[in-house]
């Protein structure tokens, strides 16, 4: 774990372990992003898929993406244990190398400088459309 990352969970708020770990992410730093997140993490990713509970679930939702996607933080609000994102998604493809930039939307719930629980919007409807894979979007 960096000095940065020892910093992060130390004494940060929710809405700087939240920065820490987007920023971590999307440097593809992801094992020390994910020291920031408790092992006993919820993930309320909602629809079919449901919740996700566990630092493991949260790693396999990671490897699951490209290494292309990389996440801006274009706006943040916290109170409390919480903290609230409004970010830009940017990533290319694989298969057919087309690029989407898309809006999202996620809150975090910290407790002693660890992510304890995860909600988020995605507009995948958006990507879809952008990589012509979906007609109505």
């Amino acid at each position: 774990m960096s000095e940065q990352t020892k910093a992060a969970t130390s004494v940060a708020g929710a809405a700087e372990v939240h920065r820490r770990v987007v920023e971590l992410f999307s440097a593809g730093r992801r094992e020390e992003a994910l020291a920031l997140i408790d092992p006993d993490v919820v993930d309320h990713r909602g629809g079919t898929s449901g919740d996700h509970k566990g630092v493991a679930a949260w790693k396999q939702k990671w490897e699951y993406l490209d290494d292309s996607v990389r996440s801006t933080i274009e706006h943040n609000v916290a109170s409390g244990d919480f903290s609230v994102n409004r970010y830009t998604v940017r990533g290319t493809h694989p298969a057919s190398g087309r690029s989407y930039e898309v809006t999202g939307i996620d809150m975090v719930r910290v407790w002693e400088g660890k992510i304890v629980e995860h909600w988020a919007l995605v507009d995948s409807p958006a990507i879809g459309h952008q990589l012509g894979v979906c007609e109505n979007a």
